[in-house]
């Protein structure tokens, strides 16, 4: 687990490199088109829903709070702050000569910048604003900048908006690494918007919010890690509304959007939860009020999550999926993970160049012992091995060295025919010389292992018994057992314990499948095959015995748990 105080995590944030640093990059980032930048808007209708649920509402003195929008983009959150700030103040009778301290607004990208400017100009007039005060607030509030490097020295109560989406490779490498020297949570293939989440919390006031609208990968994936260790520290999970599948943008989007808000400081409260509701004004209007009224009105729409997210464990969020988390945590509790019960979980080979080295077997013009007989999720398909007759070229031996070029010349013809194109791999390029590896070592002996097969992405969990001549291709995982006679796990794992440990860990890909990846195959408990009875493990074994009475005895599940494992 991933320990980390309450403070932020910024590694330096008092670093801020001079511009001839970082210029070019700079510029690169702040001329970038859209599509490199991560500019999605989003609909009016969600950022009134997400100022009401920050608190940041017009029956509250808006002048005395300090509102942070850490990428204003078109400016769907700057301009309906500022009509409410505007509206309580006039309503208060302030004069918007007291306002400049109320409002602090970034955006990088150039003329997206200078539209904002001009779209809060004319607000400004149209709530009779004179000029020259006009000129100073828009000065005061609004900085042309990159929101992670810009240094702050000041705290805010609310932190309000839609981060950018955007993938490392889109990102200067110079920048990047700039981002990476100050961002902890910028971990292993984390987007742009998690060092803006991490930021974002760091400049919160105590008990000050952040409601973003972002991506929700980070709360279960292995990048977002970090992130959820520094909310868990320090912070609490305050309200979580599943937006996938909802009209939230302005735009369709491929995207997986969640809105949360997240409190500076520890809490008791529980976090409150809804999911996909209509995107409509009335609609998040009632959601609001929900949200902040009495339990007993939630009608199944709104949902308390049992215990809050703990250290840098994956959120169970989702809404379908609560009833089953409670048996989840009780088997967790009882039962030892599949790899402490003797079984062992690996993904097959990634190549970098499956043209190269995957083709039919007996065109591989190789030495028998410089290929593998192949197999790929086309091949279980049908829920048992029909192999199609691919293999793969092995360049390693069985002790994870390469193989010597001189002891098969075939091999190494084959390998000098495609050279050029195997170097041009990454792989290649950082592998001292050893330009013809594959991506994974291939280790030859796990073809002979019997090993049950579980392809990525299912709605299901197809699980098949492969009895030991094929070796796994990348998109398959393989678990084998020293223990556990793969006859019987395959039937304990098919029979619905599988999807209820993935379901509750794994993201949901769009059309409900479920990635059945090794992070999360990995944390299905099974008991040890020795503390089960004889008499149940032949059952166990018997294709012709129904499994649920069977599962019911050796996970000592009441009669109220089974339809768990069927939804």
């Amino acid at each position: 687990m991933v320990i980390l105080s309450r403070q932020p995590l910024s590694k330096s944030s008092e670093l801020f490199p001079p511009e001839e640093f970082l210029g070019d990059a700079l510029l690169k980032m702040k001329t970038a088109p859209s599509d490199e930048r991560g500019a999605i808007f989003t609909r009016p209708e969600v950022v009134d829903f997400m100022l009401d649920l920050s608190g940041y509402t017009l029956d509250r003195p808006l002048w005395r709070f300090r509102l942070l929008e850490p990428s204003f983009g078109g400016g769907e959150f700057l301009l309906r702050a500022v009509e409410r700030l505007l509206q309580a103040a006039q309503k208060a009778k302030i004069a918007a000569t007291e306002l400049s301290p109320a409002l602090r607004a970034v955006e990088l990208h150039g003329d997206t910048f200078q539209q904002g400017r001009e779209a809060l100009a004319k607000l400004l007039k149209e709530h009779r604003v004179p000029d020259a005060t006009a000129s100073n607030l828009l000065d005061a509030w609004l900085k042309n900048a990159d929101f992670l490097l810009e240094p702050y020295g000041e705290n805010f109560d609310f932190v309000v908006g839609n981060p950018p989406y955007v993938r490392q490779e889109l990102i200067p490498a110079s920048l990047l690494a700039e981002y990476r020297q100050r961002f902890a949570t910028l971990y292993d293939r984390a987007d742009l918007y998690v060092p803006f989440m991490e930021k974002s919390l760091g400049l919160l006031k105590d008990e000050g919010q952040v409601c973003f609208i972002c991506s929700d990968r980070w709360m279960k994936n292995r990048y977002g890690g970090p992130l959820r260790a520094m909310i868990s520290s320090g912070y609490s999970l305050r309200y979580y509304v599943d937006m996938v599948g909802t009209a939230a943008f302005q735009s369709e989007v491929t995207a997986y959007p969640a809105i949360t808000v997240i409190r500076r400081g520890q809490s008791s409260e529980k976090p409150l939860l809804a999911h996909r509701p209509d995107v409509s004004s009335e609609s998040l209007r009632q959601l609001h009020q929900l949200f902040t009224g009495p339990v007993s009105n939630y009608n199944g729409t709104v949902s308390m999550l049992a215990t809050s997210p703990r250290g840098d464990e994956p959120w169970l969020l989702e809404s379908d999926a609560q009833p089953s988390l409670e048996l989840v945590r009780r088997l967790e509790a009882a039962f030892p993970t599949m790899e402490e019960a003797g079984c062992s979980v690996g993904i097959g080979v990634a190549t970098g160049a499956d043209k190269v080295y995957i083709a039919p077997y007996d065109e591989l013009d190789v030495e028998d012992e410089r290929k593998l007989p192949l197999v790929m999720t086309k091949d279980i398909l049908e829920g048992e091995v029909r192999w199609k007759g691919f293999g793969v070229v092995n360049p390693f031996e069985e002790n994870g060295t390469l193989a010597d070029f001189a002891a098969y010349p075939r091999f190494a013809r084959y390998m000098n025919r495609h050279r050029e194109a195997l170097q041009k791999r990454h792989c290649a390029q950082r592998a001292n010389g050893s330009w013809y590896r594959t991506i994974d070592r291939i280790t030859p002996s796990l073809s002979a292992k019997p090993k049950l097969l579980v392809p990525d992405i299912k709605g299901e969990a197809n699980i098949v018994l492969e009895d030991g001549k094929l070796y796994p291709h990348h998109n398959l995982y393989f678990i084998t057992s020293e223990h556990w006679p793969l006859k019987a796990l395959q039937r304990v794992l098919q029979s619905g314990i599988a999807r209820l440990f993935v379901r509750a860990y794994s993201t949901k890909m769009r059309g409900g499948c479920l990635r059945f990846q090794a992070q999360y195959l990995r944390r299905i408990r099974l008991p040890l095959w020795s503390s089960i009875q004889p008499a149940l493990q032949k059952k166990l074994s018997d294709e012709s015995l129904p499994v649920e009475p069977l599962l019911a005895k050796i996970y000592r599940l009441e009669a109220e748990d089974l339809p768990h494992l069927q939804s």
